[in-house]
């Protein structure tokens, strides 16, 4: 339960980094309660945003 306070909180910071469609994408994981894959995917945007 913690961990999904965290995760929405890092996905509101996150928000101006992420593309729209990404943004969705992600919150639509996590409202389905796929929290793992949600947190997943916006690790692999972060990291892409970082190698570049």
């Amino acid at each position: 339960m913690k961990t999904d306070i965290q995760f929405w909180r890092e996905l509101k910071n996150n928000k101006p980094f992420l593309t729209k469609q990404q943004y969705r994408t992600i919150k639509g994981q996590a409202v389905k309660g796929n929290i793992d894959a949600a947190r997943k995917g916006m690790l692999r945007i972060q990291q892409r945003r970082n190698y570049r």
